[in-house]
């Protein structure tokens, strides 16, 4: 038996990265992430072409807002009822199903001449089948890439996303100028068929986590279990509420300046992916966690200068600082992963998904209506306070659940 005294311990290997090129040769990542990208697309697009729409029609800041985040609403019915399907169901058939739901109800947005009411009650529709399927979507990643892989993973999605958005804007903008709302709205649907097209060819069936049959009771007897954990609470908190009110500023962005929200929003989106860019490729996962309070502060403090109403470049400058803060999510959801059993993933991160969505939706509706008795700069500016305030306040409890 070897002595302590005459060894030394081996030196501890430093944690590898896992690289984006490696993830792409992964077949099904590869088509979850192409599924994930031109459903982002189509998104980006569809909810443009309402908010303008809807702008057009009423010339509300609320509803203008709410038209664009409005699908969030309806994220918390899927969180709350029938979430556990996440993890059970066979997943790949469950995605492929929500997909086919998802591509009908886009495409009914292109009918011409569809009433106002209809179309916001085609966004609580899809909002409600977009949670689910970003659950076991989220669910499905957990399986088809290593625990270790999985950072990586979420950052390239959520680079993808900023830079599918920056790209969306840019031609959503471009497409109004030439097209109708409904023909944005029929290219969204393309898109969205083509990204169920990819997940259907590429990934496959895997094991259903879940001993117990999915549905309500098991739903909430998991939701139950998660919040019932401080430490989780503490996370879900900080992914959910200054995120959620950062993106009620940027609902105001039509409002604010009509003519330059195509430049606001794309500003947005490119300081989202360099954040995630950074944060998820270059920083190790303790350098992450130890970023975490300070890229919260930096999502929403750049949005204080729009009380001066400055100009649009430095109004764009700001919003791209500011969005770089959004890659503070990144740490969180690690955290989050690692206090949570595998059986339940899928539903967790959906839960997680489907909050910070919904909290979208409420900062729009914050935001759109201050926006209504205030002029939106500075409705901007009270929303932004407020998420620092909730950062701040709330620092404590989070570095209780990283201990």
């Amino acid at each position: 038996m070897p002595s302590d005294h005459s060894t030394s311990p081996a030196p501890t290997p430093p944690p590898t990265t896992t690289g984006y090129r490696e993830l792409l040769r992964n077949r099904e990542f590869a088509g979850l992430y192409a599924g994930f990208t031109l459903t982002v697309a189509a998104s980006t697009l569809s909810g443009f072409a309402l908010g303008t729409l809807v702008n057009d029609r009423t010339h509300s800041p609320f509803l203008t807002a709410v038209s664009m985040y409005g699908a969030t609403f309806a994220t918390v019915l899927g969180a709350l009822t029938l979430m556990s399907v996440a993890d059970g169901n066979r997943p790949r058939r469950t995605l492929v199903a929500l997909q086919c739901l998802s591509l009908a109800g886009v495409a009914a947005q292109a009918i011409p001449g569809l009433p106002l009411a209809a179309r916001f009650g085609l966004l609580l529709l899809l909002g409600f089948f977009q949670s689910l399927g970003t659950g076991t979507r989220m669910g499905l990643l957990a399986e088809v890439v290593p625990l270790s892989a999985y950072a990586p993973a979420r950052s390239l999605m959520n680079i993808t996303s900023g830079g599918t958005a920056i790209l969306g804007y840019a031609l959503g903008a471009v497409l109004l100028r030439h097209l109708s709302p409904q023909g944005v709205f029929l290219l969204a649907a393309v898109l969205t068929g083509l990204g169920l097209a990819a997940v259907a060819a590429t990934v496959r069936e895997h094991s259903i986590r879940l001993t117990r049959r999915p549905g309500l009771r098991r739903t909430w007897t998991t939701n139950t279990a998660l919040f019932s954990h401080p430490g989780k609470r503490a996370l879900l908190l900080n992914l959910w509420v200054p995120n959620g009110l950062v993106v009620g500023c940027e609902a105001l962005f039509i409002s604010y300046a009509p003519g330059h929200a195509g430049t606001l929003l794309a500003a947005g989106s490119a300081g989202m992916l360099l954040g995630d860019l950074t944060v998820g490729r270059l920083l190790d996962p303790d350098r992450r966690r130890r970023c975490a309070f300070a890229l919260r502060l930096l999502l929403a403090v750049p949005y204080l200068l729009f009380f001066l109403h400055p100009p649009v470049w430095v109004a764009a400058a700001a919003v791209f600082a500011a969005s770089a803060g959004f890659a503070a999510t990144l740490p969180l959801q690690e955290q989050l992963l690692e206090l949570t059993p595998e059986p339940v993933r899928g539903q967790v991160q959906g839960v997680e998904s489907a909050g910070r969505m919904t909290w979208q939706g409420l900062g729009a509706a914050l935001a759109g209506g201050i926006a209504q008795h205030l002029d939106p700069g500075t409705a901007i500016t009270a929303v932004a306070a407020v998420s620092v305030a909730v950062t701040v306040g709330s620092r404590p409890f989070v570095s209780r659940a990283a201990r």
